[in-house]
């Protein structure tokens, strides 16, 4: 027997088999790949809880569980009801809207202006269809600018929108475009909605989010704004027969639109439903802001207005002397967008010393019929042509037929008919008394036909009328407000009258005094 002091004596009983199977399997518990096997367990269960972990923090961060949902605190419900104040004072965000889902979704992209309050956007989405392209919007006026070749998914609209080829329109109220643009507006209010009904059980809390970085929670509850003042109320339709009104206390319900609002009451993300049912969501960008241009159409782009310095009133009063300088007549085209959805455009000629307008007007949706209009000292005459082929060719600013025709079926008025005969009354009267320098306001510089220009704003009774005045004191345009809101135009470039237009198609008379 070894008994050397190596190796310590065995217990009774344990023979050199058992030794050996206790040796391999405290070898398997204790070799390598056993320890390898215990790392790896052990790692497997930390990864898991860690996943399980953050999983559970970020589910309690970006949704709202339904078993969570509850009514708003007093705190929720006053930051709700003052939301659309601080979209009010913030003045203006960028903006991109989602009307409707898949093949018929809308997108509009762009800024909103609610100081204005103006929306300037580019529409492009699979379901844009004839809205696709650039437009501009009041609460009670849409313009276009149709591109049906756009690309599908819009862009920013260019800062300065393009000069040409806008028009007036009417979409249909309460869905698509127009819906979203009453959202949009419907945004900002310069008072607050009251709390009381929402702290009453007319909203709810949903649940919370991260947006850009910043904490948000999401309410819902339907608010809409006061009515709006006879002189701009808006034309389009609610969005949600759930919104129709302020909350009356009724508990909230699903169809009520959802706010996403940060802790200082500021709109995130808005998302409901139009009146058809259609869902729209609009997310709001207040780093993106500018200030959006208006087209001619809504007024051209913004200046600063103040008081007419000394001689910028000396220059309007010698007006009349200077239109009557030199031919004392010009040719003009006029752009007149009027009602609702009317866009006319012509073309023909005015004398100041003549006291005579004389034009040739169509509707761009309309160019094969066109309408003779007339002013002179005996009032206002209108006729219906047809087309010939070169009237056709030259477009909408074709100019009218010389000598006047006798068998056209004449219509004669003493006074204005519409908008446009005003606007016409205005610029031959332009060589009368000079404006009143107590309503005159200087609008902003600007430039036309390659000359340095001011606009000058006057009121004279009952009407809106803006000069653009040279240095020298000719007026290169003349607009008028119309009753929706809009400005129609009329420039004017100097020129001989041709030989036929002063002659008039009945004995002229004295003007009617006006004023």
């Amino acid at each position: 027997m070894d008994t050397s002091p190596d190796q310590p004596p065995r217990p009774p009983g344990a023979g050199p088999g058992r030794r050996r199977a206790g040796h391999h399997r405290h070898a398997a518990a204790e070799g390598p790949s056993g320890r390898r096997r215990i790392t790896l367990v052990a790692l497997v269960v930390v990864a898991v809880t860690a996943a399980a972990t953050l999983v559970a923090g970020l589910l309690a961060d970006t949704q709202a569980p339904t078993a969570t949902t509850r009514a708003l605190t007093d705190e929720e419900a006053e930051r709700l009801a003052a939301v659309r104040v601080g979209t009010y004072r913030d003045v203006r965000a960028g903006v991109r809207v989602a009307v409707g889902t898949g093949a018929g979704r809308t997108d509009l992209v762009g800024w909103v202006d609610w100081s204005r309050p103006l929306a300037y956007l580019d529409v492009g989405g699979p379901g844009a269809g004839q809205d696709r392209g650039l437009v501009q919007a009041t609460p009670s006026a849409v313009v276009q600018r149709p591109d049906p070749a756009a690309i599908v998914t819009p862009a920013r609209p260019p800062l300065v929108p393009p000069g040409d080829r806008w028009r007036l329109r009417n979409p249909p109220p309460g869905r698509g475009l127009a819906g979203a643009l009453t959202v949009l507006f419907a945004l900002a209010a310069d008072r607050p909605a009251p709390a009381a009904p929402l702290r009453a059980g007319a909203g709810r809390w949903l649940g919370r989010e991260t947006l850009g970085g910043d904490p948000v929670d999401i309410l819902q509850a339907a608010l809409w704004p006061p009515p709006a003042p006879a002189a701009t109320a808006p034309t389009t339709t609610p969005v949600t027969t759930a919104s129709a009104a302020a909350p009356d206390g009724r508990p909230a319900d699903d169809a009520d639109p959802r706010w996403w609002v940060d802790r200082d009451a500021r709109l995130r993300r808005w998302s409901g439903r139009l009146a058809d049912g259609t869902p729209v969501t609009v997310d709001l960008d207040r780093v993106d802001r500018p200030t959006p241009w208006p087209v001619d159409a809504l007024g051209g782009r913004p200046g600063l207005p103040r008081a007419a310095t000394d001689e910028e009133t000396a220059r309007l009063g010698r007006l009349a002397t200077r239109l009557r300088a030199g031919t004392g007549s010009a040719a003009v085209t006029v752009s007149a967008p009027l009602g609702s959805a009317a866009n006319l455009r012509g073309g023909g000629w005015l004398s100041w010393s003549a006291g005579v307008a004389y034009l040739s007007v169509a509707e761009l949706d309309t160019l094969g019929r066109r309408t003779l209009r007339r002013r002179d000292r005996a009032g206002f005459a209108r006729a219906d042509v047809p087309v010939g082929p070169h009237t056709a060719a030259a477009g909408p600013s074709a100019t009218p037929p010389l000598p006047l025709p006798t068998g056209a079926g004449w219509r004669l008025a003493g006074q204005p008919v519409d908008e446009l005969d005003a606007l016409l009354d205005a610029a031959v009267r332009a060589a009368g008394p000079a404006p009143d320098a107590t309503t005159t306001v200087h609008v902003r510089s600007d430039r036309r036909a390659g000359r340095p220009v001011d606009v000058f704003e006057v009121r004279r009774q009952g009407q809106r009328l803006r000069y653009w005045l040279d240095r020298s004191g000719f007026l290169h345009r003349l607009e008028l407000r119309t009753t929706g809101g809009l400005w129609a135009q009329l420039e004017l470039t100097p020129g001989p009258l041709p030989a036929g237009i002063v002659p008039a198609h009945r004995k002229p008379s004295p003007p009617t005094p006006r004023g």
